[in-house]
């Protein structure tokens, strides 16, 4: 029996996340997925463009996501590119630049459809029920806030307040100081508007964050009580909203020394993860949730479950 692989990219502004699945009878398989640290925003995130070293460490894993796809005999490939590469003013020289060294066709999308696919991976993992979720996730370049349910979404905004954004603007010293945070607060108060006029509207049960930071948060706090914590055995994860404070207060307060030492704090979130916990906080005590959980799926699934009639 024939089987279909695909490949898809999620191009984002700080990672490349690469997965390869498998057509089965009982929908797709994953075969391999990986991550690439790829930074593409550093250094320009918020002058609108690819610093060289950035955008060769880009075409260097474009080159080697080619390559998988060629060990794996890939029939068909999906490479979605977002915040970095839309707001880029050498944006499309990087996109002619992989499809001349690799053949592969670069999709940028804007924060709409970004909101939609991420909507998508979440239904995908199980994680929504007939009650409305605020579903959170936070890139380096954009967030996108959608409100919807296992029917379908009710709202959806992409927001360019991406943490590297964020730490470009406000964690210019660590620890970041009291001022900054306020600073920092006041700028997601006046951005987040649309959201918080909207959320209100709705009866909101939890707050779903999306893979990313969501993910270091529960790993964290796992490994504070001495459990292991293995994200490929745990799709969906429940906070408790105590817990999940505490942590975030660590991550407002630590030192760039103490993340980097951390094991469970990767590369490229060890600063930008204090933006992300602040951007968290803010959210969750503005609106008032107290139930908060996090899915591994995110875009890359979205897209994946997008390509199930391929």
């Amino acid at each position: 029996m024939f089987k279909t692989k695909v490949g898809v990219a999620d191009l984002g502004t700080n990672t490349f996340q690469f997965l390869i699945a498998e057509s089965g009878p009982d929908g797709w398989h994953e075969l391999f997925n990986i991550q690439e640290m790829v930074k593409l925003g550093e250094g320009g995130i918020n002058k609108g463009l690819i610093q060289p070293a950035a955008f060769e460490r880009g075409t260097a894993a474009m080159q080697k996501f080619a390559g998988l796809l060629a060990e794996y005999g890939v029939n068909k490939v999906r490479a979605i590119a977002t915040s970095a590469l839309r707001n880029a003013a050498n944006g499309q020289q990087f996109i002619e630049e992989v499809r001349n060294q690799t053949g592969i066709e670069i999709e940028v999308i804007d924060g709409d459809q970004e909101a939609a696919f991420i909507y998508r991976g979440i239904k995908a993992s199980g994680c929504l029920s007939d009650k409305d979720s605020l579903i959170i996730d936070i890139g380096g370049g954009s967030v996108e806030f959608i409100i919807g349910n296992s029917q379908g979404i009710k709202w959806k905004q992409s927001f360019e307040i991406g943490c590297a954004r964020l730490m470009d603007k406000f964690h210019r010293v660590d620890p970041i100081t009291a001022e900054s945070i306020a600073a920092l607060n006041l700028y997601v108060e006046d951005s987040l508007g649309d959201l918080f006029k909207a959320a209100p509207q709705y009866c909101i049960e939890n707050m779903i964050g999306s893979s990313g930071s969501f993910e270091t948060f529960a790993g964290l706090i796992e490994l504070e009580k001495g459990n292991a914590f293995d994200l490929e055995k745990t799709k969906i994860y429940f906070f408790d909203r105590d817990e999940l404070d505490k942590i975030l207060r660590k991550l407002i307060a630590s030192s760039h020394l103490e993340r980097l030492n951390n094991k469970w704090i990767i590369p490229v979130r060890v600063d930008m993860i204090v933006s992300a916990s602040l951007v968290t906080r803010f959210v969750m005590e503005r609106l008032e949730i107290s139930n908060v959980k996090m899915s591994t799926s995110s875009l890359k699934e979205g897209v994946l479950a997008e390509m199930r009639g391929f």
